[in-house]
This record gives C-alpha cells, structure tokens and sequence, in this order.
C-alpha cells in the first residue's frame, strides 16, 4: 500500500491536475494511488459529461488537501532532525485517533446491546400469560427450543378433527335424551325382575355412570311390601333427577350451540363484507327477494287474526302426491333438503322457501340463526331432520296435515330469485293412519293459496302415469280456468317415454291439448332416477343426457326451451317477477289505507295511551310483577314477626283453650293441672304444632304476596294485566314448595320453649296475665254470643225491634233459666251434669209445660256452664296479678295458685320463638325462592305465546298488535318498492 506523500502518490496526484488542467498523461492504473484508483473506479462508467472521471479526481484531490498532512521531506543536505519530530508526533496523535475509535465501537457495541435486552424484556413482561396453551405445543419444542424446526412443529400442531372429537356429541345426548324419554313413558316399571332392572341399567349406560348390579329374584319378592314400595318410589325419583340432569346439560349446550352459530353468522357476513381495501364495518344490505320475503313472513301471521287479505305474488306448487313436486323444487334450489319416503305423505304442512342467489350455498329457517351448509352431506341430514320435526310438531292431535306456514331461505351461486310455497300432494283415498278429514284439508289448503289472483301456480303432473288419474289439474282449472297464472310441468319423462306405447301423448300433454286447463307455459323435467341417494349434480347430468339422447327432441315433439329444470326456473322467475312488478304497488295502496283506519280508530278510543303490542305490554307487566316481589325483601323483621305471631295464635288458640286448658283446669286440682297440661302439649309439640306452624308462615306468605300485588295495583295501573299478575300469582305459589326440612328443627325449639316455666321477671309476669285475660274474655264473648242465639232476643229486643222468639228458642230460655239456678245453688259445679240432676231438670220445665229433650238440657248446660267457668276464671286472673312474688319464691297458697298464668306464658314464649324462627326461614330461603319461581314463570309465560295471548286480551291489545303489523309490512313494502325500482 502506498502512503501518502510517497513518490507514487504524488505522481498520481499530479496526474489528475494535469489531467484537469488540459494536459493528459496516461498512468497505470496499478500505478495510480490507492485513493486515487478508488476514485477512477467509481467515475469511470459515468455517463454524465459535466462529471467526468478527470475533473472529480481532480475535485477530490483539492478537498483532500485540505486535511492535515505532514510537511513535505526537506530536501538533502538541510537537515531531517525536525522533520523527524513532526513525523513522529503525527504517527502518535493518527494512533490515538483510531485507538479513540475502538473505545468508542466497543462502548456502543456494549450499551446497545444492554438496551436491546432491557427493550426485550419489558416487551416480554407485555404479553400475556400463554401458559394455560402449552398444551398446544409438543413437549419436544420446549426441549429443543434453540433448535426449533417450524415444519416438525406445524406437523405436530393438532388437526382441526382432532379438536371437533374433543367437543361434545350434541346429536348423541339428543338420542340418548329421546330415548330417555321414550322409557320414562312407555311405563317402566323399575320394581320388577327382568324388565326394571334392565331399563335401569340401561339407563344409566346411556348416561356414563357404571351399570347397575343384578338382584337376585328372591330379592324382588320379599314379603316386606313396604319396603319394596319405598324402593320403587326413591328408583323413581333417581330416574327423575337423572331425567332433568339430562335436560339441563342438553339445554346448556343447545344454547352453546346458538351462541356459536351466531357468532359464526356474523363472521360469516364480515368476510362477505371483505373487499380489495381490507374488512369495512358496514350494514348488510338486504336483497330484494329477501326484502319481499320478510314481508310475505309478517302476512302470513298477521292475515290468520284480521280480514286483509294477502294478494301479494308467489310460486305455489301443487300436484298429486308422489307426483315429484318436491323433487322439482330440489332441482330449483339445487339441494335435497326435503324429506323423503316411499309411497307416504311427506309433505304435512305448507313449506315457504324463498331462493335467492349468494356467495355459499346455505339454508336458514326465519326463526333461527342456524346456517345449514348444503355443500355438506351431514348439514343436509340436519336440515331434512329438522324440517322434518317441524311438520310434526305444526300438526295437532288428531290431524294429519296442517296449515302452519314453515319458512326457509335457501341461497346459492346460480340460483334463481323467486318464492316458493310446496302444499301436500293432493290425494284422492284416506288410507289408514289418517284423519277422516285430510282429504278435505288438503283440498282447502291448496285452494286458500291458488285463490290468490296474484298466485303462480306450478302444477305438476307425474308423466309415468295415466294422466287420466290426475286430480289436481281439475282442481288448478276450477281456480284459473283461463290459465292466466298456471305453468304446468311434466315430471318422470324418462319414465313416460319407456312405458308408453305412443310417445306424441307426452306431446299432446306439453302441448295443451290432452288436459281441459290452460296454461302459460308447458315444461318437461326428469327429477332423477328415483334413488334417494342421487345428488343434484348427477341428476342435472342425466337430465341433460336424457333429453340430448331422447327421440322427443330428435322428432320435434318437444322443443328445446320446454325441457330441463334449469329452462323451467328461468321461466318460473321471470313470472314470478313480472306479477310482482304489476301488482306489488297496489298492494302496497291497500296497506296504506288500512293503516290509516287503525290509526283513526287508536286516536278515537285511546287518545292518551301509547301503543304498545302484547309483546311490550308484557315486558311493562313482568317488570312490574318483579318489582312487586322485591318489595317482598323489604318487609321489616318486626312486621314478619307480628303478622306470624297473631296468624298462628289464630290457627291453635282453639285448639289450646279447648283440648288443653279447659280440661285441665276444669280439674280444680293443682298437681293434676300440671300433669295434664304438660302430657297434653307434648302429644301436640310430636304431632300438630310444627305443621301448623309452617302452614301460617306459607299463608302468611302467600298473603303478603298478594298484598304487594294490590297496592301497586292501587297506584294507577293498568287493568289489563290484572289476569296476567293473577296467573303468575297462582303458579308461582303452585310451584313453590316449602322446605319440609325445617320442620325438625322447628320441633325441637317448640318443645324446648314450651318446657320452660321459669318466669324471670315482673314484666313476663303481667304480659302473661294481659295475654289470658285477653283470650278469655274473647272466649267469653264468643260464648255469650252462642248462649244469645240459642235463647234469642230478651224483652228490649222484643219490645224495641218487634222480634219474636221461636218455640226452640223458647224452650232454651226456660232450660237457661232453670240450669241459672242450679249453678247458684252450687257454684263450684263440675263441668258435667248427673244423670239425676238432668231428670230433676226436665221434671221441673215438664212442670212448668215444657216439654225438652235431655240433650238439648246438656247442650244448655255446656255452654252455660263454660260462661260460669271463663268468668271465674277471669276473677282468678286479676287476683293473679299480685301473685308474681309468691310464685317468685314458691309460696303455696292455695287462693293464689296460678298455674294458668304459668301455662299462658309457656304459650306466649312459644308463640315468639316460633314467630321468630319462621320469619329467618321466611327472609332468608323462602322469599328468595319465591322470587325464582316468579321469575321462571314469567320467563316461561313469555315463551308460550298461547298463554300470552290468553293472559293479555281485549280490543286495545289487539289493535295496537293489528297497527304494529301493518305499518311493518307497509314500511317494508315501501323499501321493496324502492329497490325494485332502483333495480329496473
């Protein structure tokens, strides 16, 4: 390398000015300085002639003077000491310049990296935890991280089959639900040897859980039948609760199963909406046959409750049954989605298919989100499955066919825009198996849809038969004898030209002249050859081959435009759509002006109430019987407290008075008092008093229920939703079942609280003391008031009001008076009479010329002697009232014994404990649960549109409901109209 300065160097310097200076010398290149050279190379192929390789050498070497240089070698014989210093110092600080430079590569190398790491980890601290996905990737990957193949790992990423198998069986869990079902119906009876034990086990095979064992036939025939009937009744109820775990889990994952498709739906239009640019989010326009179908949708509904009559256009397709209409409507919509069977009526219930064309070739039912893939095999299953259960299920018992309306949009590349209506094949014997009425049915259906003035009719005509056995062209003449709107299609061809002998019939038939009815147009098809197995491809091929092949080409009795179903849907949609473009505008006229009479007649009748349909009057009437079970959570503590306390002494005051309290007082001894009472609320804390106490806290409930229900009913509601609380009201407290499990519990404090007779203090004292003074005088009333209707009225009555008495009445007044004096004789009487001083009674009114029976004497004597009884007995209680400090200290006296005071205090305590406990069950189990049930009713009221419209009636629901639709359909009308004209 040379260095600068050397002799080389400035030769080529040199070189290069004189070169720019006009003078040019021609060095080698190999003898040129390196800079130089560098310099040459790079400018040599330039083309520009303002930049030539001379004159930038020559640039470039006047700015590299510029750079600091040694000082030129002094000459020889001047002397090189300086020289030398300069040369060395200039060595030294180009040394420290580059070694400067190192430092600076090596401390930047350093400090970027430490940036790109700390930059890498708060990247990685940003994503999210992948943890839980780490079993996507093999185990091997974490192993070999450093050296990770992308293909072994691509080829060791699960198929996507392999995750569909770790989904659920849905189809499985609806047969083994069937089936379940099936078995619950058909009367298993789970208590016998063969047949119980074998369903059972079954069952439960069925459901995963391991087999039952076999039991010995001794086994079912023991003599204990008791216990062989609770066996049955606890398999019964296992078998139900394993009936409704299946339900919940199948209801689960059919509402996986929707949410799932709806979000596949709505992927579905995102890629539809994909354009060059990317993904727009944009509103999917309707079609216009879509557009028209949602209106013929809200006809089909609204006409079946109000006279407008539906004029609007579509394809209806009639004809004998087995007489191929529905394979010639496969063959338009390009896929097998009907049933199929041999010989038997399919066809049970009207089907709506609107066709229109799109990108994938799917179906949809109006009232689901589900998209059936037709391309698939098992999607066509599905959906023949399912229209399937549908016809069955529109059919009621009894019947064989059915008016209900089933709707399905089919769309696919190629497919012609139109909608189709496929009736029951019109049938001319009932067979066994059917209602005696379904021929008639049919023939009033079919004739509903053709009296349509704006109906195509696609009547079909089966070819491999006598036409002379056709029933339906009768009935499409008797409907359009001119034929205005018919198109007629003859199906089976092949057939038609293999049997007969004559092949111009079959041009007869296409030609009009064979049958009476006219048409617009005639059409021959071959729908296949019978199998049910055929796809659509291979029957367009063989049709295509056929009529190529056929002498009915070949001989001119067909012509080229009569034949295949392709020609056949050209022409059905140009029909189609020539009736829509001329009648759909006064359609449209007719809805406008009904309209404007419902609106009249709203403004009339309900000038200050909104329109609300039945669907929104019962949103307002839920969310009003919601609110009113939530003011149930709001009732206080003490008000439970109150209302049970008084509703339960109300249900057992009878029962405590009568059977506990009489009897033992009535034995005037204190030991035996004690005895009794304490036998006598035992047997009734066993067997009475905890039912009791759980039917007043389910009444209380119920009432308090009813109350809130009232009151915000009070608060200027609406009536009309007066029949819905109701029947909310009663089923929900029908489905409310109390927890009986607290009815032990409830026991055990009622016996605890009836077992203490320790009165604490002097406030416990008196409330006792009020409490039976209460109750008795009660008791004496009610007494008084049965002693007053027996003797009837005493002389102010008569004398005052005219009343009379009757001859019994009488009678009872004179018994009255002579049992009166027999208590005064002695006071401290038992409370029944002696045989004797019954005689001694009735010899003395016999005297007096009464004449009485002995048990009207003792009936006299029970309810006087129960008045004599409760006033003593009241007596003893106000004397009582100053007996605390003897009972405190266990005096005895026997004038202030008061055990009856003891014994009101025990039914008092108990009284508020009881009170209380039922209140905590009340607010914390019962006031929930009835919320839920309130709520499961509402929600399956909801789904029940029978009981809603049941629930909700009268002239102003079904108004509003007639206004909702109309305007529906006129708006959507109006919208058609304005594509279809935007179309043209």
């Amino acid at each position: 390398m040379l260095r600068v300065g050397s002799k080389s160097a400035c030769m080529a310097c040199r070189n290069l000015v004189s070169t720019n200076m006009g003078v040019r010398f021609r060095v080698p290149l190999q003898k040129l300085h390196p800079f130089s050279r560098a310099i040459h190379h790079r400018y040599s192929n330039n083309t520009n002639p303002q930049r030539t390789p001379h004159r930038t050498a020559a640039r470039y070497f006047t700015s590299m003077s510029r750079l600091p240089m040694r000082t030129p070698k002094p000459p020889p014989g001047s002397g090189g000491h300086g020289y030398q210093q300069q040369r060395g110092f200039w060595v030294a600080r180009l040394a420290a310049r580059l070694l400067k430079l190192r430092y600076i590569l090596l401390g930047s190398a350093v400090g970027g990296g430490y940036t790109a790491k700390k930059t890498y980890e708060e990247w990685k601290d940003m994503l999210p935890d992948f943890s839980e996905y780490n079993w996507v990737i093999p185990d091997f990957v974490w192993e070999l991280s450093e050296q990770i193949d992308l293909d072994k790992l691509a080829k060791a990423l699960p198929e996507i089959e392999e995750i569909a198998k770790l989904l659920p069986d849905l189809d499985k869990i609806g047969e083994n639900f069937a089936f379940i079902k099936s078995l619950l119906s058909s009367g298993v009876s789970l208590g016998s040897e063969v047949k119980g034990a074998s369903g059972l086990q079954l069952l439960l095979e069925t459901t995963g859980d391991p087999p039952l064992k076999a039991t010995d036939s001794s086994a079912a025939t023991t003599p204990d039948s008791s216990d062989k009937q609770y066996k049955k009744s606890s398999d019964r109820e296992k078998i139900d609760q394993l009936q409704e775990d299946l339900l919940r889990t199948q209801l689960k994952y059919q509402r996986m199963l929707e949410r799932l498709e709806k979000e596949n739906k709505e992927l579905r239009k995102v890629v539809l909406q994909k354009d060059d640019k990317g993904i727009h989010q944009r509103k999917v326009k309707k079609s216009l046959i879509d557009l028209y179908s949602e209106v013929l949708d809200i006809l089909s509904d609204y006409d079946s409750n109000y006279n407008t009559q539906d004029h609007l256009p579509r394809v209806v397709v009639v004809g004998d049954q087995s007489a191929g209409k529905t394979s010639v409507l496969e063959m338009i919509a390009q896929a097998r989605i009907f049933p199929r069977g041999s010989g038997e009526m399919m066809t049970r219930s009207p089907v709506k298919v609107t066709l229109s064309e799109g990108p994938h070739h799917v179906a949809m039912f109006k009232d689901s989100g589900r998209e059936f893939d037709l391309s698939k095999e098992d999607d066509l299953a599905a959906l023949r499955h399912e229209i399937e259960l549908r016809m069955r299920k529109s059919v009621k018992e009894g019947q064989t066919v059915s008016t209900e309306t089933i709707s399905l949009s089919v769309k696919g590349p190629g497919i012609q825009r139109m909608v189709l209506v496929d009736l029951p094949g019109v049938i001319s014997t009932v067979t066994a198996g059917m209602a005696a009425d379904t021929k008639e049915t049919i023939f009033s259906i079919s004739k509903a849809y053709m009296q349509n003035p704006n109906a195509i009719i696609l009547c079909i005509q089966d070819g491999s038969v006598d036409a002379e056995r056709s029933i339906v062209t009768d009935l499409v003449s008797q409907m359009d004898p001119q034929g205005k709107r018919t198109i007629f299609v003859l199906t089976k061809v092949d057939l038609a030209e293999k049997n007969l002998a004559s092949p111009s019939r079959i041009q007869q038939i296409v030609e009009g002249k064979l049958f009476p009815m006219k048409a617009l147009g005639y059409f021959a098809v071959v729908t296949g050859r019978g199998s049910s197995s055929e796809s659509i491809d291979s029957i367009k091929d063989y049709e295509e081959d056929f009529f190529q092949n056929s002498r009915l080409l070949r001989d001119g009795m067909l012509k080229a435009h009569q034949v295949t179903t392709k020609n056949l849907s050209l022409a059905v949609s140009d029909c189609f759509w020539k009736m829509v473009r001329e009648s759909v505008e006064q359609q449209a006229d007719v809805f406008k002006a009904s309209r404007f009479n419902l609106e009249t007649e709203w403004k009339n009748n309900y000038p200050r109430l909104r329109e609300l349909d039945r669907n929104e009057l019962y949103e307002k009437a839920k969310n009003e019987i919601l609110d009113e079970v939530i003011s149930l959570s709001q009732v206080t503590p003490q008000h439970w407290e109150s209302m049970l306390q008084k509703k339960l002494w109300e249900r057992v005051s009878t029962h405590v008075i009568e059977n506990i309290y009489l009897p033992a007082a009535q034995t005037m001894d204190s030991g035996t008092f004690n005895t009794t009472v304490d036998i006598k609320l035992k047997q009734w804390t066993d067997k009475q008093l905890p039912h009791k106490a759980l039917e007043v806290a389910w009444e209380t409930l119920q009432e308090e229920f009813a109350r809130f229900m009232a009151e915000y009913k009070g608060k200027d509601q609406d009536d009309i939703f007066d029949k819905l609380k109701e029947a909310v009201k009663d089923e929900s407290i029908k489905r409310h079942k109390w927890n009986e499990r607290a009815m032990d519990s409830l026991r055990v404090i009622q016996h605890n609280a009836l077992e203490d007779r320790s009165i604490t203090d002097k406030p416990q004292w008196d409330a006792a003391i009020g409490f039976m003074e209460e109750t008795l005088q009660s008791r004496l009333r009610d007494t008084e008031s049965v002693i007053k209707d027996m003797v009837g009225p005493d002389w102010k009555q008569r004398w005052l009001n005219w009343k009379n008495r009757t001859p019994e009445q009488h009678i009872r007044n004179e018994t009255k008076n002579e049992l009166e004096r027999l208590l005064k004789l002695h006071d401290d009487h038992t409370a029944y009479l002696a045989n004797d001083e019954v005689t001694t009674v009735r010899k003395n009114l016999e005297g007096r010329g009464v004449e009485v029976d002995p048990v009207l004497i003792k009936d006299t004597w029970h309810q006087l002697y129960r008045r004599h009884f409760l006033k003593n007995a009241l007596s003893h209680c106000n004397l009582c009232k100053r007996g605390f400090y003897y009972y405190q200290r266990h005096f005895v006296d026997s004038e202030l014994e008061c055990n009856d005071v003891v014994l009101f205090w025990r039914i008092q305590r108990m009284l508020v404990i009881t009170a209380n406990t039922l209140r905590q069950q009340l607010t914390n189990t019962e006031v929930r649960r009835l919320e839920k049930n309130v709520k499961e009713v509402l929600d399956d009221f909801g789904e029940d549109l029978e009981k809603k419209t049941h629930l909700i009636t009268g002239r102003r629901v079904q108004l509003a409901e007639d206004l909702k639709k109309v305007r529906e359909i006129q708006e959507k009308l109006e919208a058609f109209i304005e594509a279809l004209h935007k179309e043209k």
